[in-house]
């Protein structure tokens, strides 16, 4: 049988009122941490014997313990992409433990638990309230676009094969390269020598740069160095439009001097695409400046001779420059052994010796 007498009545609907008070508070709060008003806390207090008491005697269970207050929501996690903000630490000293279920303000005999403030949104609104709560992460599926990265594209000036490995033509090459005016050589040229022979060539000789002859003509080893070149190539079992025949720089250094440094920095990424382009299986270095060019190494041309090396998983033979056998024959018999361990690599038999 229920108690329904008037006393009773007020009781439960003080009670009542003290937990709507409480869950509107804990909505403001977001759930985060549990508080009553410290009044009404010890209001309930004192209420709570005789509020057992009625209890009991409603239910008839004498050993019946207090009406279970609703529980509050449980603290909403913070957001993945934000770490909980750290409590601040204050200057005041915790009190005395809370009753369980009820917490209080200081000064008024009950202890508050620290409180944690939810963390701030943008725009000075709390992510835990009610008004600012935030959206649901959203997840990609049916009707909603996920914009693909763009393409890759080669950035404007920059060489065919310089971006996502693609392998450039010397037509794109020798486009690109145009009518270059990027060092002084373009000053004193008449003719800008790129290249000749066989665009997919198994063996490219690289030279150091046009001489007088080439020049003049806007071909590679034309004059008296391009004929001992082509007589070594004919030793070797080829003609000279079997190989693919360039120079470190395309512009005639003049009185043929040694190219400067800056002149070989603004032509060696055109005599890299080229090797890019053609992919051969050997390149012969000729003389200092290819080889060292290539290699990225300053020594001599008379250590580096002779000695296998690899330029971008390709086999190459440093050797000496025709024009300086012109001016050394002896030094002939070492360039000739040069050419021999490159026939040797290709699977060639030598025929007769330049």
């Amino acid at each position: 049988m229920i108690d329904d007498t008037p006393e009773a009545s007020q009781d439960l609907s003080a009670l009542l009122d003290d937990v709507r008070r409480h869950l509107l508070w804990q909505e403001e709060a977001a759930g985060r941490v549990l508080m009553i008003d410290a009044k009404a806390a010890l209001e309930l207090q004192r209420s709570a014997p005789s509020l057992r008491a009625r209890f009991a005697r409603t239910q008839g269970a004498a050993d019946a313990g207090p009406p279970a207050l609703p529980e509050a929501p449980l603290p909403r996690p913070p957001l993945a992409s934000q770490a909980p903000e750290p409590r601040s630490i204050g200057t005041e000293r915790p009190g005395p433990a809370t009753p369980a279920g009820a917490a209080g303000l200081p000064g008024h005999g009950v202890a508050a638990p620290a409180r944690v403030p939810p963390p701030a949104r943008p725009g000075g609104m709390a992510l835990g309230s009610v008004e600012g709560r935030p959206p649901a992460p959203r997840t990609p599926g049916a009707g909603m676009r996920v914009d693909a990265p763009p393409p890759t594209s080669r950035p404007a000036g920059a060489l065919p094969g310089a971006a996502n490995g693609e392998r450039p033509t010397l037509d794109e090459i020798r486009r690109e390269l145009g009518d270059c005016q990027r060092c002084t050589l373009c000053s004193t040229r008449k003719n800008l020598v790129f290249g000749s022979g066989n665009p997919r060539a198994e063996l490219v000789f690289v030279g150091e740069g046009p001489g007088e002859s080439e020049d003049l003509q806007g071909v590679p080893f034309v004059g008296a160095a391009g004929d001992l070149l082509t007589k070594m190539i004919g030793a070797m079992g080829y003609r000279r439009d079997d190989v693919y025949i360039c120079n470190v720089v395309k512009c005639r250094p003049p009185g043929n001097r040694n190219p400067e440094p800056e002149e070989i920095a603004s032509c060696e990424p055109f005599l890299r695409a080229q090797l890019a382009a053609i992919q051969p299986k050997v390149v012969v270095a000729l003389g200092k400046f290819a080889a060292q060019t290539l290699l990225r190494d300053s020594t001599p041309i008379t250590r580096l001779r002779g000695n296998w090396r690899t330029y971008e998983g390709i086999q190459l033979m440093p050797t000496f420059h025709p024009a300086y056998l012109l001016r050394s024959p002896a030094e002939k018999r070492k360039a000739w052994e040069d050419l021999q361990a490159v026939m040797k690599a290709l699977g060639k038999q030598p025929g007769s010796r330049a």
